[in-house]
């Protein structure tokens, strides 16, 4: 029990550190000058590019303070349906808890029957079973989401061919809903269906905007917006727009490649102590069963989950990049 009481002491000291840390942080001076500086400018300068971008700024705040970010307003059981359905299958919230209880039930039993505390199968079960579902959840809507971004300059440049021949927004809308397959047409007809029930463009777009996050689809709203406010020829926009986007995609796709190596390492490095632990439990488990009923193992164990933790979510933003 002295073991588990330093622990405990341990863990609630690094966490006073933090708070201690986080609370006398304070604002970034560098982004507090960066933003008085384009104020100035926007305020003072005559050049035409300032000014358009002045707009273009304006029209994203006001687009913020009307459209409100997405699950603001929605309780959790709303944003956990409105995940599901990004997935594009037909899930419900009962096949996701159904899930939950099966994995967290297979694996608590599965740990209990090879002698493991009570406590340990419980808790393993439900972080297998709750995690497991989530982990699935946003590797299904990552892959739509790359589906959509990589068709959706296809979409643009169909809507500037659409545009140029005479048809007006809408209709353009609806001819991309049906002749793009895969999720960019779902989502298009879902902003036509919203249409067709009195919803103007700009809302139903926006809520696209909200279920999606993408910063492409953010952009294609954006602009639509701008053009609304100041005019100009919507064709030629939404042309630089898909040339820009294709531009995005290959910059992605080449800083992907250039860091392929450093991501193989990472996964490398992060799953060779479970892999060991799994061939050595299967060839001599009497040697690791300590680790699920000495109290010092079990705290040596999870001492060094977290460790490992802290080292893969720190080689995961070194190889990550936005752009």
């Amino acid at each position: 029990m002295d073991i588990m009481q330093t622990a405990v002491l341990g863990a609630g000291i690094l966490v006073v550190l933090l708070m201690i840390v986080f609370a006398f942080a304070g604002p970034s001076v560098a982004r507090e000058q960066a933003r008085r500086l384009d104020k100035v400018k926007y305020r003072h300068s005559e050049s035409a590019n300032v000014k358009v971008e002045a707009q273009m700024k304006k029209a994203i705040n006001a687009r913020r303070r009307v459209n409100r970010p997405y699950g603001e307003n929605m309780s959790k059981m709303e944003i956990l349906a409105i995940r599901l359905e990004k997935t594009g299958r037909n899930w419900q919230l009962s096949h996701f808890f159904y899930t939950i209880g099966i994995l967290a039930t297979l694996t608590a039993g599965a740990l209990f029957f090879k002698g493991a505390p009570l406590l340990l199968c419980v808790f393993t079960g439900l972080l297998v079973g709750a995690g497991i579902p989530h982990f699935l959840v946003g590797f299904l809507i990552s892959r739509r989401v790359a589906k959509f971004t990589a068709t959706f300059p296809d979409a643009i440049e169909l809507l500037v061919r659409g545009l140029r021949s005479g048809l007006p927004v809408t209709e353009t809308i609806g001819v991309v809903a049906k002749e793009i397959d895969g999720p960019v047409g779902e989502e298009f007809q879902k902003v036509v269906d919203r249409i067709k029930i009195g919803r103007t463009m700009e809302d139903a777009l926006q809520e696209s905007a909200k279920r999606l996050e993408t910063a492409e689809f953010q952009f294609f709203c954006i602009t639509l917006a701008i053009q609304r406010e100041t005019g100009g020829n919507l064709a030629e926009t939404l042309a630089n727009l898909a040339d820009v986007l294709r531009k995005r995609s290959q910059m992605k796709l080449k800083i992907k490649a250039m860091s392929s190596e450093s991501k193989a390492s990472a996964y490398i490095v992060g799953s060779l102590p479970f892999i060991v632990f799994g061939l050595v439990y299967s060839v001599n488990p009497g040697y690791l069963a300590g680790f699920f009923s000495e109290e010092r193992l079990m705290i040596a164990g999870l001492v060094g989950l977290v460790w490992m933790s802290i080292g893969v979510f720190i080689m995961a933003k070194m190889v990550n990049f936005e752009i």
